[in-house]
């Protein structure tokens, strides 16, 4: 799982390139991670975000009262908020959770608010835009489809008693804690009723930036949406890839970078790419990824983006200074 450490509100110089329009694809603390850094470069940022989370409070609420479920989105809102103690406040009001023994254990307070305020508006969107106005947001947080998405993945070893067994594996929980091999990854509706406002932001972007976060559960489902993916392909922003920092572990255990990028290609094989971002810690052999990018059609550019002493925590400042390099 990708963290963040804790980051300096000063903006990074940018030049005229603060204007660019960059739109962040992911969910959870991968996507937070990027939304830390962008927020660094540019005001101009949205999160389009994973919408089929089914653990934990997200789960519960998504089951109880049939919405998106918030949590993902709640941490991207929180990630871009104010660095002021108005933004600071209410983004550590928003990520509270509930200890205790009764009904509200374990729900994250901001979870609640924002299903309250969908029921409030009648409108996803406008109550998304809404947290990000009272959080002094630096961008827009939307959902990558217009409803929930429930995971399911082909995996084998995922009953240890039948280590050789391919099973259908359903619900994104489910999938990202199986101790098996995922071999393929789909999302049901394979149709969802799309976003049309994560669309044209992905059609008016100046850059793409998918990933860091959990390959299978929060990167690729973005690429089994048509209509989000037909944006992808159309748009006329570059693309890019930022690889996780523990390629080889969680639901890729046993990958290589290569290997994500061949998934990658297997799941949207009309989306080219233009950048591959890694650090040196994922790259033992830069030729061979060099060469798996290209047939991508992207440049792989390696720079240091991890924090010091933190195995898998990306560094906010350095992958800003990264990302800096790349869009300016």
């Amino acid at each position: 799982m990708t963290g963040t450490t804790a980051v300096t509100t000063q903006r990074l110089p940018l030049g005229s390139s603060h204007h660019r329009r960059i739109v962040a694809l992911g969910g959870g603390h991968g996507l937070a991670a990027a939304l830390t850094a962008l927020r660094l470069l540019t005001d101009n940022v949205t999160a389009v975000v994973t919408v089929a989370d089914d653990g934990g409070s997200s789960g519960r609420l998504r089951e109880e009262f049939d919405v998106l479920p918030p949590g993902d989105l709640r941490m991207a809102l929180s990630a871009l908020c104010d660095d002021s103690d108005w933004g600071h406040t209410w983004r550590d009001v928003l990520q509270h959770r509930f200890a205790g023994t009764g009904d509200l254990k374990g729900h994250a307070l901001g979870n609640l608010m924002i299903v309250s305020i969908w029921e409030l508006l009648g409108d996803t969107v406008q109550g998304l835009d809404l947290v990000g106005r009272l959080l002094g947001a630096r961008g827009r947080v939307l959902p990558m489809a217009a409803e929930p998405l429930e995971i399911v993945a082909e995996i084998r070893g995922h009953d240890p008693a039948r280590p050789d067994a391919t099973v259908d594996v359903r619900g994104q929980h489910r999938v990202a804690s199986s101790p098996g091999i995922v071999s393929s990854i789909g999302i049901v509706p394979t149709c969802p009723e799309p976003c049309h406002e994560a669309l044209s932001a992905v059609r008016d972007a100046d850059w793409v930036m998918l990933g860091p976060g959990s390959w299978f559960t929060s990167v690729m489902p973005h690429l089994l949406v048509p209509d989000l993916v037909d944006a992808l392909v159309s748009t006329r922003a570059k693309r890019l890839l930022n690889l996780n920092l523990e390629v080889h572990k969680g639901e890729t255990r046993d990958f290589r970078a290569e290997d994500h990028l061949a998934s990658f290609a297997a799941n949207a094989p009309d989306l080219r790419l233009d950048v591959v971002l890694a650090d040196p810690s994922v790259v033992p052999d830069g030729a061979s990824l060099r060469a798996a990018a290209a047939e991508l059609g992207a440049e792989l550019v390696v720079a240091p983006v991890a924090a010091r002493g933190e195995p898998g925590v990306h560094d906010p400042l350095r992958l800003a200074a990264a990302l800096r390099d790349v869009i300016s």
